[in-house]
């Protein structure tokens, strides 16, 4: 499910940059949300990782 969040949200960002400077700082804020996501996607896959190893 957060793959398909960030994954959206990554398509979303590149139309915004190939289409111009339309909404311009929504651009980037999408940009900054998709890479929340990612990272958060990141930590709980090392965290349960560590949690198996306990």
């Amino acid at each position: 499910m957060i793959w398909i969040i960030f994954i959206l949200l990554l398509a979303l960002w590149l139309l915004g940059v190939v289409s111009g400077y339309v909404f311009s700082g929504f651009i980037h804020v999408l940009l900054v949300i998709a890479i929340i996501v990612l990272l958060v996607k990141i930590f709980q896959k090392r965290k349960s990782k560590a949690s198996k190893i306990k």
